[in-house]
């Protein structure tokens, strides 16, 4: 039997501050909506594993910008795991869940035996892009392919888009509970140096690539703090991470007692989708009623799915396209 205290920080996110350090982070802990998420699709193992990193490294993102409405992670490489894309939604009210979903697209005949996850994503780059909805300017980062996983990527893309020392720890795979199934567990730890008035880099950074890293933005008694508590992230194990039976609390004190950590209201998360037969419609309001034909099946239908939760949409085509009859005529 699971008890309350093992299930209690599952599928949140907790705001940390370490004081004396002037840094703050995020401890998340992902399952049901982790298993949700990767239940929509039969993904091969490497795949499954990349976008459980990606869903995770969402969750404490996401929870850390000041979000009206989306917040989202693109990875695009050469390889035969082609993209891995997830969004974050902001809880629409105080008390309410955030939303989170993820999926990926990938080339399974190029998928390679022995050859790590992160290796079949090859050259690209990792982006985020938040959108604070309607009367807004979308903002995008983009930053190449870097370091030995997705975390690494993350850590780079704060370091060279928004000069901010970032780093994670995370830990994900499948567990069994004593008397329960077998699901998704994911934990981890985010670590961010508050903003200051950092350095101007001169001719690129000391990190691979000439990229950024922390030992470019950060010097003095702020490099000092940063190093010593990245020290003490070191020592953490992932049973920690990912629980159940390690209270995030325990952990943050276990971890980071000397630095003065302060905690803030966690936030739940769950698997969302957004999609609806109207949002397809309007994406394919731009085309003309000869685009619509050809996308016509030999039903005499237009069918649509959703990449993230597997949503199937059927629709007349007449009812398509800007020189659509009025009449609505689909359903999910």
């Amino acid at each position: 039997m699971t008890t309350t205290h093992e299930i209690a920080w599952d599928d949140t996110v907790l705001p940390f501050q370490l004081d004396l350090s002037d840094i703050r982070g995020r401890v998340a802990r992902l399952d049901g909506t982790l298993d949700k998420i990767l239940s929509q699709h039969s993904y091969p193992e490497a795949v499954e594993t990349l976008v459980a990193e990606a869903a995770l490294l969402t969750a404490l993102i996401g929870q850390t910008v000041k979000l009206r409405w989306k917040l989202s992670l693109q990875i695009r490489g050469n390889g035969p795991v082609r993209i891995i894309a997830t969004d974050y939604f902001a809880p629409d009210k105080d008390g309410s869940s955030a939303q989170v979903r993820a999926w990926a697209s990938f080339d399974a005949a190029r998928l390679q035996p022995g050859v790590s996850p992160f290796e079949q994503i090859g050259q690209g780059y990792f982006a985020v892009l938040i959108d604070q909805g309607e009367g807004s300017v979308p903002y995008q980062g983009i930053t190449p392919i870097a370091g030995t996983s997705l975390s690494d990527c993350a850590g780079t893309y704060f370091a060279q888009s928004e000069q901010l020392p970032t780093r994670f720890q995370l830990s994900f795979g499948k567990s069994r509970l004593k008397g329960g199934t077998e699901g998704w567990r994911a934990g981890g730890i985010m670590l961010q140096h508050m903003p200051q008035s950092a350095p101007v880099p001169g001719e690129g950074g000391s990190g691979g690539g000439g990229l950024l890293t922390h030992a470019d933005i950060l010097g003095g008694e702020e490099s000092e703090n940063w190093n010593r508590v990245n020290l003490l992230l070191d020592t953490v194990e992932d049973l920690e991470l990912i629980g159940p039976t390690v209270h995030p609390t325990d952990l943050l004190v276990r971890l980071f007692h000397e630095e003065a950590p302060r905690v803030f209201d966690a936030q739940p998360v769950r698997f969302g989708c957004t999609c609806s037969g109207e949002k397809v419609r309007q994406s394919l309001s731009i085309y003309s009623a000869k685009d619509i034909k050809t996308m016509t099946t030999d039903e005499g239908i237009v069918t649509a799915d959703c990449q993230f939760c597997g949503a199937h949409y059927e629709f007349d085509p007449t009812t398509l396209g800007f020189e659509a009859k009025n009449e609505k005529a689909d359903n999910a």
